[in-house]
């Protein structure tokens, strides 16, 4: 803003605490918080446009920048609760009190500061504006002062110390301040019909493009502790869902040994149950073996038999062979031995 505009300035004429929100673009129907905590929130009246308007900045951020006007309406929601609609910033502002009482403050400067537009918009310069703090009343005064500050300074009351537009709004906003008072008799027009502060619009009172009510969010402390909850949880769900995975690696790994496992033991069973078999088999053929050398068995049979006998000799003579390799180096005591017992079973035979 220029030097001059700096120097007239704008005046507070009413200042509280209150956490701000915003209603949800998308939905609608949702408010998003957009104050970390309680800010400022103030009534400016602009002297050089003869304009009303409430701003709150926090830090760098201006998160309230709305042009008052006649058609506005301040509806109370719940306790702590109250919402007003913004045509010209297409949004709906939302305020969380600490307690009612600085609710009901904020309303009646709501409806004063409107009162006093619409006596303007008239053009009843008799007009009085009742303060909210004396009770005073004081005609309006001319566009150069507030006709707030003027009944204030009728009932002995301090103004409040002027403060510059560039001190209210970060510097995107200041530059943007002109455009948005251009905008301001757009938005007048768009707005439809009077209501009552403190009570939702009715029928043909209802503003045009103004979303429904919703519910006002939590408190303070309860929607951190949500906030703190919810981040918790998602941190727990990430942290369940890779433990997860692992675990379903591992299982998989478990699974694929119990199944090779599984094979190897089914392997070794068959292996066992084949050589239980042929023991059965070896063990029938020497039953037999016996019977037909006890009885006397026929010349054949008996032919048979020898030849079998024959091989055995000749397989035990290999096996002799070459556990004699084994012992070779034993002493030749045991070698003599071992010769000995060979020629009186072959003599045996």
């Amino acid at each position: 803003m220029t030097a001059g505009k700096e120097t007239m300035g704008e005046q507070p004429i009413f200042t509280c605490k209150a956490h701000v929100f915003h209603i949800d673009p998308k939905t609608k129907r949702s408010w998003m918080s957009a104050s970390s905590a309680a800010v400022s929130v103030s009534f400016f009246y602009d002297s050089s446009r003869n304009l009303y308007r409430i701003i709150s900045v926090e830090g760098t951020k201006a998160v309230i920048n709305s042009t008052i006007t006649a058609n506005m309406t301040f509806t109370k929601t719940s306790q702590k609760f109250g919402q007003w609609s913004d045509v010209r910033a297409n949004t709906v502002y939302g305020l969380g009190f600490a307690s009612e009482p600085e609710l009901g403050k904020f309303i009646e400067k709501f409806q004063e500061v409107k009162e006093a537009i619409q006596a303007q918009q008239c053009g009843a310069t008799g007009k009085s504006v009742t303060n909210g703090n004396s009770g005073a009343a004081t005609p309006v005064a001319s566009a150069t002062a507030s006709p707030l500050l003027a009944g204030r300074a009728a009932g002995g009351d301090e103004p409040p110390p002027a403060v510059s537009p560039a001190q209210a709004l970060p510097k995107p906003e200041v530059e943007d301040m002109s455009v948005h008072q251009r905008a301001h008799s757009v938005s007048s027009t768009l707005q439809g019909g009077y209501a009552t502060v403190g009570r939702a619009p009715r029928g043909p009172l209802a503003s045009a493009g103004a979303p429904a009510i919703v519910d006002p969010p939590p408190a303070d402390s309860s929607e951190q502790q949500l906030r703190y909850e919810n981040d918790r949880l998602k941190l727990a769900l990430a942290q369940s869902s890779a433990n997860a995975k692992k675990w379903e690696v591992e299982l998989a790994t478990l699974k694929s040994n119990n199944l090779r496992l599984t094979a190897a033991l089914q392997e070794s069973t068959a292996n066992v149950d084949e050589w239980k078999r042929q023991l059965h088999q070896y063990r029938e053929e020497v039953a037999r073996a016996r019977h037909y050398a006890g009885k006397g068995a026929e010349a054949n049979e008996v032919e048979q038999l020898r030849q079998r006998v024959a091989q055995l000799e000749a397989e035990l003579a290999q096996k002799n062979e070459e556990l004699a390799q084994i012992t070779k180096s034993k002493k030749s005591e045991q070698v003599g031995e071992q010769e000995t017992y060979m020629l009186y079973y072959s003599s045996a035979v």
